[in-house]
């Protein structure tokens, strides 16, 4: 059975999420003053295809970063609802219409699944070329606690999900992504990229002005390699669109009981 887990919290700039190819669980993020750290790159041609993630601060490319403080001054803030036709706080029979109504899906291929810790619920569908040219994923719908109406929506892009991915379809993935994010024109206060944390890189990171939040985690395996470079070999790419990441619609065992 897969497991789909609610992005936790996000206090300060970041607490962010690690996973196994089907699995996001939260891991302490880095600290809240840091921004940015140096972008990935891809080693020489004919090598393994891998991101460096030296721990030096770095910002966005100036034009990105110039483009999104444009946007912020014009008032144009990206604002996140969901994901295309499924909008937070939907009930679950309108998630299942917005999801044939976006992928025309089969009809049996929506699958659904508890969350016995957390006491949500999900439903799930696989995605050939949900990125163009990207391969397969699959995406995740999370409908809250107490509410019942969507809170999260995810994708992931792994060898679980496709056979055929490979650690430089990943890393291009998360690539086309991050240009993608930095172009839209969220908080720039809440915007963090291409920063290290455990078993993996954040490539993106922002908010809008609900504090409603994309994150964009490319995950893998961490190498030291010469001159003390870390060294990430991508396994999988999470991507989660979170309406409340503060406070989670979510079970909670009440204070005082144990």
């Amino acid at each position: 059975m897969r497991k789909i887990y609610l992005v936790p919290a996000l206090v300060g700039l970041l607490t962010t999420v690690a996973a196994g190819p089907l699995t996001a669980q939260g891991v302490q993020g880095a600290a809240s003053k840091q921004k940015a750290a140096a972008a990935p790159k891809a080693v020489a041609a004919g090598a393994s295809p891998v991101a460096a993630a030296p721990g030096a601060a770095a910002a966005p490319a100036a034009s990105e970063a110039a483009a999104t403080d444009d946007k912020a001054k014009a008032g144009d803030i990206k604002a996140i609802d969901g994901f295309r036709s499924a909008k937070f706080g939907m009930s679950e029979p309108d998630v299942r219409a917005a999801m044939t109504k976006d992928f025309n899906p089969k009809a049996d291929a929506i699958k659904a699944q508890d969350n016995p810790s957390e006491l949500t619920h999900s439903v799930l569908l696989t995605v050939p070329d949900l990125l163009p040219n990207g391969g397969t994923a699959e995406l995740s719908y999370v409908f809250g606690y107490k509410s019942k109406s969507l809170i999260q929506v995810g994708a992931v892009w792994s060898k679980a999900t496709d056979a055929a991915m490979t650690p430089e379809k990943l890393f291009s993935n998360a690539n086309i992504l991050r240009a993608h994010f930095l172009s839209e024109g969220f908080k720039p206060d809440s915007i963090a990229v291409n920063m290290p944390v455990n078993g993996g890189i954040v490539m993106f990171r922002g908010s809008d002005a609900r504090d409603r939040s994309v994150i964009l985690l490319l995950q893998g395996t961490f190498e030291n390699k010469e001159n003390n470079q870390r060294v990430l070999t991508p396994t999988s790419l999470l991507l989660f669109y979170v309406a409340d990441a503060k406070s989670p619609d979510v079970f909670k065992l009440p204070p005082g009981q144990f």
